[in-house]
């Protein structure tokens, strides 16, 4: 079997190569915006035209799309989100390779959920942002390409990789600064926010099952449990050593900065994503480079305003209803967030 993935390089697409390379049946083709690519293409100024003869020659069986971006206004977001998805949609329906099309999309599409709930894949999407706005537009385009597609809404994205900007991320930061200068106690806000983390070589096996699979539609991928950003800033301490005290800052997830709920985002496809995209993403998503920050105190005099109590747009909750990916992909997620919370602390120690 023949893969062409996009976003190769990205934060989820580098742990989607590392699987599909491990199968002794596919053959992998990269086309992204690095020189490392096999093929550089940019899919938000190319053109579906340019694709399409590509795809005819390469004749792939599954095109994997890893690549978007978390990073950016609207009108960036729209272009390298929704767009970009635009020409693979229109390229595939012009090729007569007959690929099937796996989507990485986010749980940023969802929006805000109910405390307690889990979403599933009928839920009606409600995006709280831009970046679930320009992902939401991007799986409508899909759903309604009339290809052989499905579209995996990947939620917070953990493990070895996570960037340094993310939640996860910053955190770790935030402790090995602790640690390094004899801190005995670190102040953080935005710890009551609760998000289902999922580890990223746990979502690149669901990519891997939906490449193999028959499924069509929205897929969700997550760990089916949602946990407070407290509760992983204690495991994570627990994994580190860090014996100091953990203090709470007040108020909402952004309300100061630096804090756990505030990310700079960054890329997904060739940077990230997701989380929480899918970068992993901001919160979710989520980016690609996805606490700390890089010195700065967290107390009062550091106060900035946030321009949405949850930056990424997705509230106070979020849990996956994981149901559809067991009964149509056979996946379940393998890796516990101890696991993923080790490596991404394990990356921050090593760090200069």
């Amino acid at each position: 079997m023949r893969v062409l993935l996009i976003g190769a390089n990205g934060y989820l697409g580098r742990f989607v190569a590392d699987r599909l390379l491990a199968d002794p049946a596919v053959q992998l083709t990269a086309l992204g915006r690095g020189d490392d690519a096999d093929v550089r293409f940019d899919l938000a100024t190319g053109s579906p035209g340019a694709l399409t003869r590509f795809l005819d020659a390469v004749h792939p069986g599954v095109v994997v799309n890893c690549a978007g971006t978390t990073r950016g206004g609207a009108r960036e977001l729209t272009r390298h989100n929704t767009v970009a998805v635009a020409t693979v949609c229109e390229a595939l329906r012009r090729s007569g390779c007959g690929a099937r099309l796996v989507q990485v999309g986010c749980s940023a599409e969802y929006g805000p959920s109910q405390p307690g709930s889990s979403t599933a894949e009928d839920a009606v999407p409600r995006p709280g942002g831009p970046y679930g706005v320009s992902k939401l537009a991007a799986t409508e385009l899909v759903l309604g390409s009339g290809l052989d597609a499905v579209v995996l809404r990947v939620f917070s994205p953990a493990g070895p990789g996570t960037p340094a900007g993310s939640p996860l991320g910053r955190l770790a930061e935030a402790m090995r600064r602790a640690m390094q200068s004899g801190d005995g106690e670190l102040r953080l806000g935005g710890l009551g926010a609760q998000r289902d983390f999922i580890d990223v070589r746990d979502v690149a096996r669901a990519v891997h099952a939906a490449s193999l699979s028959a499924a069509q539609g929205v897929i969700n991928i997550g760990s089916g449990r949602a946990v407070r950003l407290r509760d992983a800033a204690a495991t994570l301490a627990r994994v580190a050593g860090y014996g100091g005290a953990l203090h709470e800052l007040d108020g909402p997830p952004g309300a100061l900065r630096p804090t756990i709920g505030h990310p700079r985002t960054e890329s997904v496809g060739h940077r990230v994503d997701a989380l929480g995209h899918h970068r992993t993403e901001a919160l979710g998503h989520h980016r690609p480079d996805h606490l700390g920050g890089r010195g700065e105190r967290t107390d009062s005099e550091h106060a900035a305003p946030a321009p949405h109590p949850y930056p990424d747009g997705c509230g106070s909750w979020q849990q996956a209803d994981v149901r559809t990916a067991r009964d149509r992909l056979g996946w379940r997620p393998r890796i516990a967030l101890e696991e993923s919370l080790a490596d991404i602390w394990m990356e921050a120690a090593c760090r200069i």
